[in-house]
């Protein structure tokens, strides 16, 4: 009987299965995490993320140069900041000298070329571990937005080049645009947190950054992980508010959201492959259970897959050699 139809002809040879490959992962779609911390005298590992560091300033200087060498052209950047210097105003992140704005400073004067992405948030500077100001054990949105929108300027003048708000408070992204259109930062981006799910794959990063929540948690401003609509109205009011990027969190748990996103948007949509989805990888690897390089890669493939332009993840530099390995 003569098969017309045989699908696996496409898929006869690795040669055949590159040409029409459908999606294809790049060293430029990579951008690597770094935590950096005041606390500490020289780089520390954390535990619960296999591989990752809590940095000083020199080391992530050090760490940056890796990243660069990799061909990998972006870093985020997240802060430990000493307990001291935590209370429930979070007024150390107005703190013009302080040690967040000094590291971006003193990284991108090293690197000019390398992409700076910055963190707009409370819960590093916060006694209380929320990303917004808590009174009467309830999450104030509008005067969180005003201690925001500074950060944002702050950070900007330090060289951040991308201010990514990871708090999901309503109506930031309008304020903090007109804040750094007012100060003419006109070409510094927004990568807006517009789809932050209440995840329980968060706890290695809250881990590496002490940064849990002292009391309740973050549900009333994260997402709800059964809502899929809720995702694309948070995203067409931060686009219409002049967000240029959009960022969904978690990432490789989440493709339906990112496919959802892709259709529903014109900006480029941002991914971020979290510590929890980094750590199961690692932990299974080490157990001997899967193989760590083809997992990482596999997933995220299968990010890009869904729709994502770029992807941050704690597996980037390990993702970047093996694409070298993969190209030689």
């Amino acid at each position: 009987m003569i098969q017309h139809q045989r699908p696996r002809r496409l898929r006869h040879n690795q040669a055949i299965r590159s040409l029409v490959s459908e999606t294809s992962l790049s060293v430029n779609n990579l951008i690597m995490p770094i935590f950096i911390n005041e606390t500490i005298t020289d780089k520390e590992p954390i535990y619960s993320m296999p591989g990752i560091y809590r940095h000083t300033i020199q080391s992530a200087i050090e760490h940056c140069k890796t990243i660069i060498d990799q061909g990998i052209t972006a870093c985020a950047l997240f802060p430990g900041i000493h307990n001291e210097k935590k209370n429930s105003k979070a007024s150390e992140a107005l703190n013009i000298n302080n040690f967040y704005y000094e590291a971006i400073s003193k990284i991108k004067d090293t690197f000019p070329e390398l992409l700076i992405i910055s963190d707009v948030a409370l819960d590093p500077y916060s006694s209380d571990g929320h990303d917004g100001l808590v009174r009467n054990d309830k999450i104030i949105n509008d005067e969180t937005i005003e201690i925001l929108s500074k950060m944002a300027l702050y950070q900007a003048k330090a060289g951040a080049d991308i201010i990514a708000p990871s708090d999901m408070m309503d109506g930031r992204i309008k304020v903090i645009r007109e804040t750094l259109e007012n100060a003419q930062f006109n070409n510094t981006l927004i990568m807006s947190y517009s789809a932050k799910y209440a995840s329980s794959f968060y706890r290695p990063f809250r881990d590496a950054l002490e940064s849990a929540p002292k009391k309740g948690d973050k549900k009333t401003y994260q997402m709800n992980p059964a809502n899929r609509l809720e995702a694309i109205k948070e995203v067409q009011l931060d686009e219409e508010e002049g967000a240029d990027i959009i960022l969904i969190k978690p990432a490789s748990q989440y493709g339906d959201i990112i496919r959802d996103i892709k259709e529903h948007t014109t900006l480029p949509i941002a991914a971020y492959h979290v510590s929890g989805e980094y750590s199961m990888i690692k932990a299974a690897a080490e157990k001997g259970f899967l193989s760590y390089e083809d997992t990482l890669y596999e997933t995220l493939l299968s990010i890009k897959r869904a729709g994502a332009n770029m992807i941050l993840s704690y597996g980037a530099i390990d993702a970047a050699l093996i694409l070298s390995n993969k190209n030689k």
